[in-house]
């Protein structure tokens, strides 16, 4: 459909606004297949039903970026920020495991960019926020959130 991006496409950044600097849209996850879910607006107390089941909210973890491949290390840059899931060794992008998306919340917009297999596990966005919340999705160990 013309005008609307190819969410498949690695370059796309999506841009969402959102009304607290530490919201974001719930993130489900189903048990058996995997398939992932994004709740972008809430308006009761639903939980998605996938392969006959109710899907687990993912809840974001956070660790030492020192110690954890999974975390997303923000560094500000000239012009924005890079995230990199991996400060000190970048974690694995192979066909059954790797960083599914990036996604920073500057300024209460929240941008996100789409990975795939064999790219680098980074994203940069420009922004000149002086807080950034990132979050990260791993396809086998969820959602992994840092500060900055």
């Amino acid at each position: 459909m013309p005008g609307i991006p190819d969410i498949e496409d690695p370059l796309v950044i999506h841009l969402v606004k959102v009304r607290k600097m530490s919201a974001r849209p719930e993130v489900y996850k189903c048990a058996k297949c995997g398939n992932v879910y994004e709740k972008t607006y809430t308006a009761g107390e639903c939980v998605p039903f996938c392969c006959g089941q109710k899907t687990d909210m993912l809840e974001s973890q956070t660790a030492n970026p020192d110690e954890q491949k999974h975390v997303p290390f923000i560094e500000k840059q000239n012009g924005g920020v890079l995230v990199k899931v991996g400060k000190n060794a970048s974690h694995p992008m192979e066909p059954d495991h790797y960083i599914v998306y990036i996604e920073i919340c500057a300024d209460g917009i929240l941008m996100r960019k789409y990975l795939k297999p064999g790219d680098k596990p980074e994203a940069f966005f420009k922004t000149d926020a002086k807080k950034v919340i990132a979050w990260e999705l791993c396809n086998k160990h969820g959602l992994w959130k840092y500060e900055a």
